[in-house]
C-alpha cells in the first residue's frame, strides 16, 4: 500500500479524489491481511452485534455497489438488504469466506475506477438523494471516501482486539 499523506497538491481534484479513495479502500485491506477466518466473523461488542470485519468488508462493497450502481446510474437496487433487514449485508458476510468478500470487493472496485474514469465530477446521479437532491459524482467520491475511512477506524480497533494488530 501507498501512503498518499505527502501527495504533491499540484494533483488535479479528480487524481485527489481517486487516490484518496483507493487508499481508503487498500487500508480496508490491509486491515484484514492474516485475519483468521473465525475472528474475520466474530463479534466482539454487544451492542453491535453485526459489527465483524466480514461484515463491514462486505458493507463496504455494498455501500459503493448502491452509491454507484443505484444512486448515480439509477439501475434497479438489487442489494441484499430489505426493509426489514436494512443492514442485510452485515449479516450474511459471516456466511462467506473473508477471501472472498476482499475479492469482490477488488473486483468490484476496479469497474467503480471505470466508472469514474468516464463521467465528469459535475455529472449528476439519475437517483434523487433522501432530501430529493441529484448529488454529483464529486459528491459521491467524498461520501465513499469518508464511509470507507470511517469504517477503517473500527476495522482498526477490531483486530486490535481479536489479535492484537495494530498499524497500516
Amino acid at each position: 500500500m501507498t501512503r498518499i499523506d505527502d501527495t504533491p497538491p499540484a494533483w488535479d481534484e479528480r487524481t485527489q479524489l481517486t487516490h484518496f479513495l483507493d487508499y481508503a479502500r487498500d487500508t480496508a485491506r490491509a486491515k484484514c491481511e492474516g485475519l483468521s477466518a473465525e475472528n474475520a466473523r466474530r463479534a466482539l461488542l454487544p451492542g453491535s452485534p453485526l459489527m465483524t470485519v466480514s461484515g463491514l468488508v462486505n458493507h463496504l462493497r455494498w455501500v459503493e455497489y448502491y452509491w454507484f450502481q443505484v444512486v448515480f446510474l439509477g439501475e434497479e437496487d438489487q442489494g441484499p438488504w430489505t426493509e426489514e433487514d436494512p443492514d442485510r449485508e452485515m449479516r450474511i458476510a459471516v456466511d462467506f469466506p473473508l477471501t472472498r468478500l476482499l475479492d469482490e470487493y477488488a473486483e468490484q472496485s476496479a469497474r467503480y475506477r471505470e466508472l469514474v474514469a468516464a463521467n465528469g465530477l459535475d455529472q449528476r446521479a439519475r437517483r434523487a438523494v433522501r432530501d430529493g437532491l441529484h448529488v454529483d459524482l464529486r459528491w459521491i467520491l467524498h461520501h465513499l471516501i469518508e464511509e470507507t475511512a470511517r469504517h477503517n477506524g473500527h476495522l482498526d480497533i477490531l483486530r486490535e482486539m481479536l489479535d492484537g494488530t495494530t498499524g497500516s
